[in-house]
C-alpha cells in the first residue's frame, strides 16, 4: 500500500466538515475531530445560526448526532427561530438524532418542560452530568454550547472561568464529540469576553460585523488551529435563507 495515500487518508479521517459553504475551505477540510474550538464574535454576527447549522448538517449531511446546549436561550425559542432556514428541529429530535439541554430557564426562573433542564441556575458538574448521559442516549458526535459568556458572568472570577470551561471542553472530548462554544464579545478586537476562553479551546473562530458606511459588513476568521494549516485571511460571508454561506476565495481588508 502507497505509505503517502494511507497518510492523507489518516488525515481526511480525522476531519469533520462543517457544510456551512465555503467554510471548510479556509480550514483544510473541516474541523479536527474530538476538539473544541470557541466561536466568538459581537451581537449580530450570527455565532448562534453558524453553531446550530454546524449541528444540523452534521445530522442531515453526515449522519452525526448531536447536543445543543441552550445556556442563554429557551430551547422552544430556538426551534421556532431555525424553521426560517427549513431546518426542523423538532423532527430531529423525535428521531432521537439531536437532544438538547435546557440551561436557560433555570436561570431566568422559569418552567421548563424539556426532556433534558439543568435544574439548578449553574452547576458545572450537574451540566456535563447531563452532556454525558445525552451522549449515550443518542451516541452523539457533535455539541454546541451556546454560550459561555453567562457561565462567565455567573462564575465572575477568570481563574474559576477558566477551570470550569477547561472542565466542560475536556468532558465534550472524552465523549468524543466535536464541539463549539460561544462567546459573545463587545471590543472587535478582543479574542474572547473574560480574556480566558481561548485557552481551554484548540481554536478560535472569530466573526465579525461591522458598519461600512451605509452597509454592514459580515467577515469571518479561522483566527487559531491547533494541529492544523488554515487561511491567514479574514473572509466575507453572508447570512442567507438557508442559512450561513462563507466567500473563501475573497478577503476582507482592513486598515
Amino acid at each position: 500500500m502507497n505509505s503517502k495515500n494511507n497518510d492523507e487518508d489518516i488525515m481526511e479521517s480525522i476531519r469533520v466538515p462543517t457544510g456551512i459553504p465555503g467554510f471548510d475551505e479556509i480550514c483544510e477540510g473541516g474541523l479536527l475531530r474530538n476538539r473544541t474550538y470557541l466561536l466568538s464574535g459581537t451581537s449580530g454576527a450570527g455565532k448562534t445560526i453558524f453553531g446550530l447549522q454546524y449541528l444540523y448538517n452534521g445530522i442531515t449531511k453526515y449522519g452525526e448526532n448531536a447536543i445543543y446546549i441552550a445556556t442563554e436561550e429557551r430551547p422552544e425559542q430556538v426551534r421556532e427561530t431555525v424553521k426560517a432556514f427549513g431546518w426542523d428541529f423538532e423532527a430531529l429530535e423525535e428521531e432521537g438524532k439531536l437532544a438538547i439541554l435546557d440551561a436557560c430557564s433555570t436561570k431566568i426562573g422559569v418552567p421548563s418542560h424539556e426532556k433534558y433542564v439543568d435544574v439548578r441556575p449553574f452547576d458545572m458538574r450537574s451540566m456535563m452530568d447531563q452532556v454525558i448521559a445525552m451522549q449515550e442516549d443518542i451516541d452523539a458526535k457533535r455539541a454546541l454550547v451556546d454560550g459561555t459568556t453567562s457561565i462567565g458572568f455567573y462564575l465572575n472570577d477568570p481563574a474559576k472561568i477558566r477551570i470550569e470551561l477547561l472542565k466542560l471542553s475536556t468532558t465534550l472530548e472524552i465523549l468524543g464529540l466535536t464541539s463549539l462554544m460561544t462567546c459573545e464579545v463587545i471590543d472587535q478586537n478582543a479574542v474572547s469576553r473574560f480574556g480566558v476562553e481561548s485557552f481551554v479551546t484548540e481554536g478560535t473562530i472569530m466573526m465579525y460585523s461591522t458598519r461600512a458606511e451605509s452597509l454592514r459588513v459580515r467577515s469571518i476568521e479561522m483566527y487559531k488551529m491547533r494541529g492544523s494549516n488554515h487561511s491567514q485571511s479574514i473572509h466575507p460571508y453572508d447570512i442567507t435563507a438557508a442559512g450561513i454561506v462563507v466567500h473563501p476565495h475573497e478577503e476582507i481588508y482592513t486598515a
